[in-house]
């Protein structure tokens, strides 16, 4: 379901203020199973199909680095440059709503297009 090409989708998830609630909503509604990852002081959660776990998806708390983020399905796009992407962005109307920041092996920010969808952008670090 993924891909690492630049264009494809990484990942998606959902950042809530009760991760633990939209996970019991998704397994119900959807039949997803989850698995705990832990953030420390608290789970977020890995929610996959059961028949296939490489189709898998992420429902996080709204705490930490992702306290400012929309209640929404986040989609991360692949990107070669994400510089050069964050100023295509702002130049075409859209909107930084979290510069790019270092996550180890890559860097990610997230944006709004104009006409107010929010993604983030993934870049492989160098």
């Amino acid at each position: 379901m993924y891909s690492q090409n630049n264009g494809g989708i990484s990942w998606i998830d959902l950042t809530v203020k009760d991760a633990g609630q939209s996970r019991d909503f998704y397994q119900s509604v959807v039949g997803l199973k989850s698995e705990a990852l832990s953030m420390g002081d608290y789970d977020d959660y890995v929610m996959s199909s059961p028949e296939n776990d490489e189709n898998q998806v992420g429902v996080c708390h709204a705490r930490g680095v992702n306290a400012d983020l929309p209640a929404q399905w986040l989609i991360y796009f692949n990107v070669d440059d994400i510089d050069q992407s964050l100023k295509q962005c702002v130049a075409l109307g859209g909107e930084i709503i979290r510069d790019k920041r270092d996550m180890g092996s890559y860097h990610m920010a997230v944006i709004k297009d104009p006409a107010g969808a929010v993604v983030s952008l993934v870049e492989k670090a160098k």
